[in-house]
């Protein structure tokens, strides 16, 4: 086996980067327990997420965002490997490419960095909050009516900086973030899965490559966390099913509740909101079929009610 440089995309925000060296230092780990003769070089690519910063993601049209100029690296040949926050992939992959890992993800839930106090329940009436998710707002709305929501864009350490410049009671922000970056002091309160589902692939990385690089390929399933894997796989299903992107508040949230001879139950939460916050749509089932437990769950809230609050935000 020759030595080989592999070539690695991603995003150039702080948080892109460092959760880059860090998927880097285990695939170097893993590279020197196995004796394989790989090395890595980082790749920065500017996306069009990334370009976009005064207005909502919602208004540009969500999906794929974050990913679309590092896939196309990927398929040109000028990276090997892509590392991306999952929660950022669209369902659809581009012909040619594959999510070659997903290795074990943080928490997926959401947190408040709060100005003062430190439970959810210690903003005080009108707190005006932060977010640039429709997901988190319609949720947040819809059990806090009362809150001012204000949207916010910009990387984790500019939106953290505005909470003070802008006069914000709190900002929400994806608690896996700043885990990731090391500043878990920040993080005042975790948001409850009951109060906010997260969004699909939350707290989880992606890592893409081609499918023919039988190397990469081999060397990602070293990498790859099966149990990660598998809840990302549940709550990815139910979003194609509902073919949803940043431009529609829905989230999902899978955990593993059993092991046993006949295989791993899954539980999975799915939610569909009005942009208003005014509904909300819930459903919660098991399943040892991940593919199929997120499509059931979907399907369940189309019957419900979501097909018509979709329909009505796609107009």
């Amino acid at each position: 086996m020759e030595d080989r440089v592999i070539k690695v995309g991603t995003r150039q925000s702080q948080l892109a980067l460092t959760q880059s060296g860090q998927v880097i230092k285990q695939l170097e780990e893993i590279c020197e327990q196995h004796g394989l003769p790989y090395t890595f070089e980082i790749h920065k690519i500017i996306t069009k997420g990334d370009q976009i910063l005064d207005v909502t993601l919602s208004k540009v049209g969500g999906k794929g965002l974050f990913v679309k100029e590092i896939e196309q690296a990927l398929l040109d040949g000028v990276i090997d490997m892509a590392i991306h926050s999952m929660k950022d992939m669209p369902y659809e992959l581009p012909d040619g490419l594959i999510n070659g890992a997903v290795p074990k993800r943080l928490s997926p839930q959401d947190c408040l960095v709060m100005r003062s106090g430190d439970t959810f329940a210690d903003l005080p009436q009108g707190a005006k909050v932060g977010t640039s998710s429709l997901r988190r707002s319609s949720q947040l709305k819809h059990v806090r009516p009362d809150l001012d929501l204000q949207w916010i864009r910009g990387n984790i350490d500019s939106r953290i900086r505005k909470l003070e410049t802008e006069n914000f009671d709190a900002i929400v922000l994806a608690a896996a973030g700043l885990t990731r970056m090391g500043w878990q002091e920040k993080i005042s309160t975790l948001l409850p899965l009951e109060v906010c589902v997260p969004a699909v692939g939350q707290g989880a990385l992606g890592v893409q490559c081609r499918q023919q690089d039988d190397e990469v390929v081999k060397l990602l399933q070293i990498l790859n966390d099966a149990d990660s894997a598998l809840a990302v796989a549940a709550e990815r299903s139910f979003l194609g099913t509902l073919e949803g992107g940043c431009q529609v508040p829905l989230g999902a949230h899978a955990t593993i509740v059993e092991r046993s001879e006949e295989g791993i139950v899954l539980e999975l939460t799915g939610i569909v909101g009005s942009p208003d916050g005014e509904i909300l749509l819930k459903e919660i089932r098991r399943g040892t079929d991940a593919i199929q437990l997120g499509a059931d769950v979907a399907q369940l809230l189309l019957d419900g009610g979501a097909r018509e609050i979709l329909a009505e935000i796609e107009v």
